[in-house]
């Protein structure tokens, strides 16, 4: 995978709480990334429209523009635009709507700063074009993901995948015919040993809208009943 130095990275963190947005901005520059603050949602989207940033921290309880919406529209106009979002400890439910509205990563209040930085640096190396050459794409029917580009097609169309959506597809493309537990793909994809397996539910949701024909049908991605999920290619049937 190719370097993603720090030192290129601007990062947009969004939180009304001043003291963690300034406890974040500190970690973040102390590993070399450029840092802005917004402390409110309508703030945040004139800032990403100023300049896009390479990833945004967004909290997801803020007064007026919440995190759901700030993120929505963030994806109409940046639908590669790698979110973290900030999230309240325990509350399941809207951990799960942050990522049907296409977060990437969440990271639980209270948190470690120093366990923010590393998801957000596990992130932007996803994002990262490998360099070491042209590699072979994976290819089914009329879906194809190069892996090393970063690009996913149908039918020679460009899909609009978020960081962990295309990470997810690349491998389950890659491994098809094989059933994967949740816990599994967690920790395959996201390099989670420990995690919410919704997140997985969420994201298989979102693909399924994007690669099925019919997405409640799916005959791409088949839910394994009592395990987990398959990528059953179209080409073998």
């Amino acid at each position: 995978m190719g370097s993603v130095g720090p030192m290129e990275r601007y990062v947009l963190v969004v939180d009304d709480d001043r003291t963690v947005s300034d406890v974040v901005r500190r970690y973040l520059e102390q590993d070399g990334y450029r840092v802005r603050l917004s402390f409110d949602g309508a703030d945040a989207l004139v800032a990403a429209g100023e300049q896009p940033p390479d990833l945004v921290v967004l909290d997801l309880m803020m007064p007026g523009l919440d995190g759901i919406e700030v993120c929505r529209r963030l994806r109409r106009r940046l639908p590669e635009l790698p979110v973290v979002m900030l999230t309240a400890l325990g509350d399941e439910a809207d951990r799960v709507a942050g990522l049907e509205v296409g977060a990437d990563d969440y990271v639980t209040k209270p948190f470690s700063p120093r366990e923010l930085v590393l998801r957000i640096r596990s992130v932007l190396r996803r994002t990262a074009r490998d360099d070491r050459g042209p590699a072979a794409a994976l290819r089914d029917g009329d879906l194809t993901v190069d892996a090393g580009r970063r690009v996913a097609e149908r039918g020679g169309e460009p899909l609009a995948l978020t960081v962990r959506e295309f990470d997810l597809l690349a491998f389950l493309l890659a491994n098809p015919g094989r059933a994967w537990s949740r816990a599994e793909l967690l920790d395959r994809v996201w390099g989670w040993r420990f995690g919410d397996q919704s997140t997985v539910t969420v994201h298989v949701r979102r693909l399924r809208e994007k690669i099925e024909d019919r997405p409640a049908q799916p005959c791409r991605i088949v839910t394994v009943w009592g395990v987990g999920y398959r990528y059953e290619p179209l080409e073998s049937r």
